[in-house]
This record gives structure tokens, sequence and C-alpha cells, in this order.
């Protein structure tokens, strides 16, 4: 199996620091950037949440969002050829069932490296989609990490 260039890459995207700059290095282990499927997975609304109540806010309203903010980004930093979708429900579980329905060759995913209390509470994207993924995992760490 050849390391590079990858035919497909999926990279998940939560907006942080750490995952636009690994969209660089998605895109550097692609033959090009179309090879590149980028993924935001949101969480579903509860029910109870005000914007929910007074009807703001909505799963259509967000993926729009979402679509408008990543539109933006790609383009200042010149990843156009980049694929997009957008995602409902569990981050760790979509992300590996986005990678398995394309046939991926690679997942590149950053991590925001905390440990503790805060990793118990917050869990662990990354290590869902290490332990559920059906091919390679790439998992880069923060650089300001301990």
């Amino acid at each position: 199996m050849s390391w590079l260039p990858k035919r497909k890459v999926v990279i998940p995207v939560d907006f942080s620091e750490t995952s636009l700059e690994a969209i660089s290095t998605a895109v550097e282990m692609a033959a090009s950037p179309s090879d590149v499927h980028a993924v935001h997975v949101l969480i579903p609304l509860e029910g109870l949440s005000p914007g929910v109540i007074w009807g703001e806010v909505n799963d259509e309203s967000r993926e729009k969002a979402v679509r408008k903010t990543f539109a933006t980004y790609a383009h200042e930093h010149g990843l156009d050829g980049v694929q997009f979708d957008v995602k409902f429900g569990d981050p760790g579980f979509l992300i590996t069932e986005f990678a398995a329905d394309l046939a991926a060759d690679l997942i590149v995913i950053s991590s925001h490296g905390y440990g503790g209390f805060k990793r118990l509470v917050l869990g662990s994207v990354a290590e869902r989609v290490i332990r559920h993924a059906h091919c390679p995992v790439l998992v880069l760490r923060r650089s300001d990490a301990e």
C-alpha cells in the first residue's frame, strides 16, 4: 500500500483552529483537493433549547450556517476543490460511517489533547474514530498540547 497520494481522504471539521489546520495536511496527502472530503457533524438539537422553542433555530438553519462558514474559509485559504458535507448525530460514529460510505483511504483528524477530568466529561471524538474506523487514521495533536 502506498502512503501517498490518497484518492479519498476524510477530514472531520469542528471549526477549531486545529481542525482547520488539519485540512492542509489532508490536501497534501491527497492526489488533489477534490479527493479531500471534509465533514462537520452537528449534534441534534434539544427540544427545550430556547432557539428551538422560539422557532429561530432548526437543523436547516444550522446546516446552512455551517456550509456558508466552510465555503468562506475554503475560499479564503485556497481550498476551493475540497468536498464538504454536514451530518447530524454522534460525531465519533458518523465520521467513521461517512468514511466507510466513501470507501476512504485515510481519515485525518485533529485532537484537542484534553486529559483527565476534561476528557472524561467531554469524551474523545478522535478516540471513537480510531476505534471504529475501517481505514487508517492519522491523528494530529495540538502543537501546544503537553
